[in-house]
């Protein structure tokens, strides 16, 4: 069972996650962020985070890697304003779970 957690995203925006011991993975394209989700998602890597700004960016390569089991790829914010990409995205995956909206409390119609 997958078992590390692993970052990417610019090295401003990593650098807090690599003090704390998660496996850090610098990109700073969409090419580069998708080329490496791609890499990790054949890993041992249970929890993937991704700059918010790269994942926007890659939404293809974001759909292959939730239709696995492992690892949980979570868009995290970044230095810059967040666009709230990676809320929706926690908030569609909850509905889409168990057909509630717990974030903004909305039942699906």
């Amino acid at each position: 069972m997958p078992n590390k957690i692993a970052v990417i995203g610019d090295k401003d925006t990593v650098l807090a996650f690599k003090a704390v011991g998660v496996e850090v993975f610098d990109a700073t394209t969409p090419e580069q962020a998708a080329n490496m989700l791609r890499k990790l998602c054949q890993g041992q890597y249970a929890v993937v985070l991704i700059a918010e700004n790269l994942a926007e960016q890659i939404p293809d390569a974001l759909a292959r890697a939730k239709t696995q089991p492992y690892p949980a790829v979570v868009p995290i914010p970044t230095t810059a304003v967040s666009s709230g990409f990676g809320l929706q995205g926690i908030k569609s995956d909850v509905e889409k779970a168990i057909g509630v909206d717990i974030i903004f409390n909305k039942e699906e119609k």
